[in-house]
């Protein structure tokens, strides 16, 4: 039976799957392998499986087997942790692809027979995992979206009003000074000195840090538009 292939064979199983995973990206970029995703939906797998092909009249362990609702929590969990680690969508589908396809060959390598009932079961496991994983990998994407549109929104903020207020401490302080009535060496004159240096300060303090926010926003919102997200 295919729970006993996948029991017996689950860390041949994972290993395939991580080493399809790697071959898609380029060596210095392969991102950090996930320890739950693929192994949880395997063992999930096995136990949907196992109760599937229970024959009737033989009981079986309450809450031995997962529900569709929690396999879709699980790919959920994994889809997000997908896009924290880097990934892209595509990933995601391709993640699950990699299981049925370890399975198939690994079982041709085997000699050994996969039901049409089996693989009904295995085709439906994975087209809940994938849709649950994929829906909270863009929902997760959108939240970072959301959150760097924000943080780039408080900088550019601050930013606007620091700079308001020093401009307007120079533009004061030149005024003064052009009325006549205080010298250019003197406190008006050295606070003028002291505004314009602080501007100075503040721009190449800050724009930096709004230019690489912009920066990933942009780069976040081009990965979205070219995914289809």
């Amino acid at each position: 039976m295919l729970h006993e292939f996948l029991t017996s064979h689950r860390t041949e199983l994972i290993t395939r799957c991580r080493n399809k995973a790697a071959k898609r990206f380029a060596p210095s970029k392969t991102p950090a392998p996930i320890d739950h995703g693929v192994p949880l939906f395997l063992q999930q797998l096995v136990e949907t499986l196992r109760h599937e092909q229970t024959p009737p009249g033989h009981a079986v362990a309450p809450g031995s087997t997962p529900s569709t609702s929690e396999i879709g929590r699980v790919a959920g969990l994994h889809g997000a942790e997908l896009l924290r680690l880097g990934y892209s969508v595509d990933q995601v589908v391709h993640d699950y692809g990699d299981v049925c396809q370890s399975v198939t060959e690994l079982a041709g390598e085997q000699d050994t027979e996969i039901s049409a009932v089996e693989f009904r079961i295995l085709n439906h496991c994975l087209d809940n995992a994938i849709a649950d994983a994929v829906t909270s990998f863009g929902h997760a994407r959108q939240v970072l979206i959301n959150d760097q549109a924000e943080t780039l929104q408080q900088r550019l903020s601050l930013y606007s009003v620091e700079h308001r207020r020093l401009v307007d401490m120079a533009i004061q302080s030149y005024t003064a000074i052009k009325t006549g009535t205080v010298g250019l060496t003197g406190a008006t004159g050295t606070l003028l000195i002291h505004t314009l240096e602080e501007l100075r300060s503040l721009a190449d303090r800050t724009l930096p840090e709004i230019r690489l926010a912009y920066q990933s926003c942009s780069i976040t919102l081009h990965d979205r538009a070219s995914t289809g997200g």
